[in-house]
């Protein structure tokens, strides 16, 4: 099964690319500003192959300059969300490619915390590994009550060595210790429970939970949503007095923008902002 994100119609929907066999990997739905990339490999459930990574990587670089998209969603078809790299092709890779493989993975997390669009998770099975760190690599994740998460690489003798930098910046070090030390499943309300998730949902209300979160973000001041998803990232590893120093700075600057102006002008006069932002797609 594929999951949609809305019911509606009105989809502009692009397939990003196929594999020799006509198979396509990754595909990009956009609707009313959001645009929903779904990893669509279900008979690897979503193995982060090499080709599949670069796909993620060409569509982030291009959402990054779309100004109609204002929300991004990552999805999987199939019954899980992502289990992580394939293990044939990391087994038959040389030391060299095997190498490339995970600077390539890690490049796209990066990529999408450093995205000028917020980007919500939408998981509804299970994200295990590299799946994982996608998720926990995603600025929001909305999770149905069928979905699970686990970093087991050391039940197969291979530390989670890059799954665990971004889970272990969404969760405390004894949360991300135990799943990395165990390897063990934890259901989508212990996910909630320790911060690597936001929400939890029944799977037949995870399209419209997703739905409403992201109408919500699209509401907002374009730019406002971006000068603020680069500054929370850019402060995290600050001393607090650097953190302040630089937020003080950007606020400064940003309370004599348009955006501000507008909006402080609303709110007062009790109506509803008008942002001057392009028309979304």
């Amino acid at each position: 099964m594929t999951l949609g994100i809305f019911s509606a119609s009105g989809y502009r929907a692009m397939a990003i690319s196929k594999s020799t066999a006509g198979k396509t990997l990754l595909t990009r739905d956009t609707f009313q500003g959001v645009a929903t990339l779904t990893l669509n490999q279900p008979e690897k459930r979503n193995a982060l192959s090499g080709r599949m990574i670069s796909l993620l990587q060409e569509a982030l670089d291009e959402l990054d300059q779309d100004n109609t998209v204002r929300v991004v969603v990552i999805q999987g078809s199939g019954p899980a969300f992502c289990s992580g790299h394939d293990l044939t092709e990391i087994r038959s890779a040389t030391t060299e490619s095997r190498k490339q493989l995970f600077r390539d993975c890690s490049q796209v997390m990066v990529s999408l915390v450093r995205l000028s669009k917020p980007v919500i998770a939408k998981i509804h099975g299970p994200a295990t590994a590299a799946g994982c760190q996608l998720v926990a690599s995603c600025d929001l994740a909305v999770a149905s009550s069928e979905a699970c998460f686990a970093t087991p690489g050391v039940n197969i003798g291979l530390w989670c060595h890059t799954p665990q930098v971004a889970v272990s910046r969404n969760v405390s070090a004894k949360h991300a210790m135990e799943m990395l030390l165990t390897g063990e499943m934890i259901d989508a309300e212990m996910a909630q429970r320790i911060g690597l998730i936001n929400t939890v949902v029944l799977l037949e209300e995870l399209d419209e939970a997703v739905h409403k979160l992201a109408k919500k973000i699209t509401a907002k001041s374009m730019k406002t949503v971006q000068r603020g998803k680069k500054s929370f990232y850019s402060q995290i590893d600050l001393t607090l007095e650097q953190a302040y120093e630089q937020a003080t700075e950007i606020m400064s600057k940003g309370a004599s923008t348009a955006e501000s102006a507008e909006g402080i002008s609303a709110f007062l006069e009790k109506r509803a902002p008008h942002w001057n932002d392009p028309p979304i797609g």
